[in-house]
């Protein structure tokens, strides 16, 4: 899942969002460095990644577009879920997509000297651009997916995603409906089971 989709899953915990928002970019012995609340939503986000990659209906959605995005299929069906979430956002959470993705920015920018400098740098690119809310239209998906592209470091094809999902764009719209209910419930599981309780309504 992309940014929206972990940021969504950490409910209303602070250092949930704060976690699963760095994770990627917290490589081994740096995840020391944060408090034991913020490691939860690092942990969190990796046990998000790991039911979505061992998901059917997620392989369902890759195997679609694997032959030509080859290891990148992964990267893209991330962000075509982020799309499908912006766009049915009323469908999971009662607070408007503005509302809660603002929020989600004031708890970034919060916590910002904290943040590892690769999160230092995209925050302000995403709350300029305003990435979160955007997904969910797809001309902005495009110029998103052109610059993941270009930032590559050989030709990934990327620029070409949005298209890709046009053509299937049902297909994935399904994947996503049934997908995304069952990784909410597993995801409010490991959050109880950690002592985190709140999620979105």
């Amino acid at each position: 899942m992309n940014f929206l989709a972990h940021i969504y899953l950490s409910g209303k915990d602070e250092n949930l969002i704060l976690g699963n928002f760095i994770a990627d970019m917290v490589k081994g012995r740096q995840i020391e460095k944060y408090s034991p609340e913020v490691i939860k939503g690092i942990r969190l986000h990796r046990k998000i990644d790991e039911f979505t990659d061992t998901h059917p209906f997620v392989a369902r959605s890759k195997d679609r577009i694997r032959k030509k995005y080859r290891h990148y299929s992964g990267v893209v069906v991330d962000m075509f879920y982020d799309h499908f979430l912006a766009l049915n956002w009323t469908d999971y959470c009662d607070e408007s997509l503005e509302t809660f993705v603002q929020n989600a920015y004031n708890v970034l920018l919060k916590n910002y000297i904290i943040l590892p400098r690769r999160a230092k740098f995209i925050l302000p690119i995403m709350m300029g651009s305003n990435w979160l809310v955007n997904y969910g239209d797809l001309k902005s998906l495009q110029r998103h997916m052109e610059g993941m592209a270009r930032r590559t470091s050989f030709n990934s094809g990327m620029e070409e995603a949005v298209t890709d999902l046009k053509k299937h764009y049902k297909e994935f719209g399904q994947d996503f409906a049934e997908f995304f209910p069952e990784l909410v419930g597993y995801s409010k599981a490991y959050v109880e089971k950690i002592g985190k309780l709140s999620f979105p309504v």
